[in-house]
């Protein structure tokens, strides 16, 4: 089982270090996080393949780090001596007889620890050629790749080749237009598995007489007749049309399954991704250490999620499996404590929360935890009719919803901020708080958030200072006006404090907030909230 993958400039992964489970593993982040990137380092480092290929075949400047890349160039044109950039991706493992002979200190920790190493680095027999390259670095837009090889080596110092490393790993991905291992490759190798010799030979002479035959077809005959009678104005040759009969072209490129009398690939996307995947964990599963599952729920409604979430984790007991999603049901169906969150390079899983917190998010479904970590930024706010409000105030000065600009507005009940805070602290992630003085800022703003979050890099605290107006519905009436308010509710208080409680009363409090919004009226929003936005 993978302990440890450390990723350096592979796409856009500028430097990871990421612990994994021995079991499950389940990546969640906002797009552009990193999560296939993993996925493929991971896959790339065990199996030398990338994009289905030998990776001899699929070196690129474009699987460099862009940030690094561009690092690179700026430092060569302003004449600095700098190391040509170099993909790092280490595998770390479990003691295990399976990689008994990977030991060794041939990783970047210099840790006496199982495991494997992939580099794509400067080739040294192309040291001389590469220092002439660089002479003119303002002719230089990308990574001399040519001058480049790849190093694939246990950490015991040892070459691997695929014969070599013990560890067997796939990626499945039924996104894809087809599978890492479709469905025409598993009925090939059900029936290569399951004929003897004469059998195959039966069945390619009998494959190859009913390719022959179609020539003979008389609207075939037809056709060949008026092509041959164009001998000379297309070719000097005779020219007709046929089947492919040669070796080349066989039974194995030309069979498909069907369901229900239906071709595979006229059924339903979700279906096909299903089948795709349950069949690439088929083929693949027996000699399997590692699996590696690209957003599984594409295309399914939540019972079929359900169905193959199950079979995922019934059909992967005993291996090592790791899966991108952005699915709750997803996260639910297979714990949160699987979970790795992702932001800007940074990971964290519920188990490194504090004890309280890990405890509440454990309970709680998991959709308002992941609103929080797949948002760009996010505006976390106390009840639904604050959400209404900030709504309509970002509405003004925007003219748009925040979620439109990826910015998610989350109502947290109760006492949670503080552990909505925690994850985000430890993510980096941007969060704006906008919440009610209730009257005593030292008690409710002061001691709850203290010096961590008051005066926090990526956290923002928001709230007025005028204890006299305690919650939002005094703060809407203080800036608003008891007149202009009374307009748009359709109601008629003369004072302050009659408004305010009727906005305030528990059958009124979200019909309000709904009116508000609703309105074509320029709301004046509190000065908290407008310094949010």
């Amino acid at each position: 089982m993978i302990e440890k993958v450390i990723i350096k400039n592979f796409k856009s992964i500028e430097s990871l270090s990421l612990n994994v489970d021995k079991d499950i593993n389940i990546l969640v982040g906002d797009n552009e996080q990193g999560k296939s990137t993993i996925l493929e380092a991971i896959n790339l480092a065990l199996t030398a393949i990338l994009n289905k290929r030998s990776i001899h075949n699929e070196l690129s400047p474009y699987i460099f780090n862009r940030k690094t890349v561009s690092t690179y160039l700026s430092l060569l044109r302003d004449k600095k001596n700098i190391e040509p950039p170099k993909i790092l991706i280490e595998v770390y493992f479990q003691e295990h007889d399976v990689v008994a002979n990977l030991k060794g200190t041939n990783n970047s920790l210099r840790e006496d620890t199982w495991g494997i190493s992939l580099s794509i680095e400067l080739d040294e027999e192309f040291k001389e050629e590469y220092i002439e390259y660089i002479k003119n670095p303002d002719e230089i837009t990308n990574i001399p790749i040519e001058y480049y090889t790849v190093k694939w080596y246990s950490f015991a110092f040892s070459p691997l080749t695929l014969r070599s490393n013990p560890v067997n790993c796939v990626l499945i991905d039924a996104t894809e237009g087809k599978a890492w291992n479709g469905t025409e490759r598993y009925i090939s190798n059900i029936i290569g598995n399951t004929l003897n010799l004469k059998q195959k030979v039966a069945l390619n002479v009998n494959y190859r007489d009913l390719k022959e035959s179609f020539s003979s077809i008389n609207a075939i005959q037809d056709i060949n007749t008026s092509l041959s009678s164009k001998t000379g104005e297309i070719s000097d040759k005779g020219l007709s049309i046929s089947l492919d009969v040669s070796q080349k072209s066989g039974w194995e490129s030309h069979l498909t399954a069907y369901l229900d009398e239906i071709p595979f690939n006229l059924i339903g996307k979700g279906e096909q991704n299903s089948i795709k995947l349950k069949l690439s964990l088929e083929t693949n599963l027996e000699d399997m250490h590692v699996i590696l599952i690209e957003e599984p729920e594409t295309h399914l409604s939540y019972t079929s999620m359900s169905r193959l979430v199950k079979q995922i984790s019934d059909k992967c007991q005993g291996r090592q499996l790791l899966i991108t999603t952005h699915s709750t049901y997803v996260l639910n169906k297979l714990g949160l404590d699987h979970v790795i969150f992702l932001n800007d390079g940074n990971t964290m899983t519920l188990k490194d929360l504090e004890k309280d917190t890990y405890n509440y998010f454990k309970k709680l479904p998991g959709y308002d935890t992941l609103r929080l970590i797949l948002s760009e930024k996010a505006i976390l706010v106390e009840g639904p009719s604050d959400e209404l409000i900030v709504q309509k105030a970002y509405i003004q000065k925007y003219g748009r919803l925040p979620i439109e600009d990826g910015i998610d507005v989350i109502t947290i009940r109760g006492l949670s901020f503080k552990r909505y805070l925690e994850i985000a602290d430890k993510l980096l992630k941007v969060v704006i708080v906008i919440t009610d003085n209730d009257g005593n800022i030292e008690k409710n703003i002061t001691n709850k958030y203290g010096d961590k979050y008051l005066n926090h890099p990526s956290i923002n605290i928001n709230f007025d200072d005028d204890e006299n107006y305690q919650t939002l519905e005094p703060q809407l009436v203080k800036v608003n006006g008891v007149e202009f308010l009374n307009k748009i509710l359709g109601v008629d208080f003369s004072t302050e404090e009659e408004l305010i409680k009727y906005m305030t009363s528990p059958s009124k409090k979200n019909e309000c907030a709904m009116q508000l919004f609703d309105s074509e009226e320029i709301l004046q929003i509190p000065e908290y909230i407008a310094n949010a936005i």
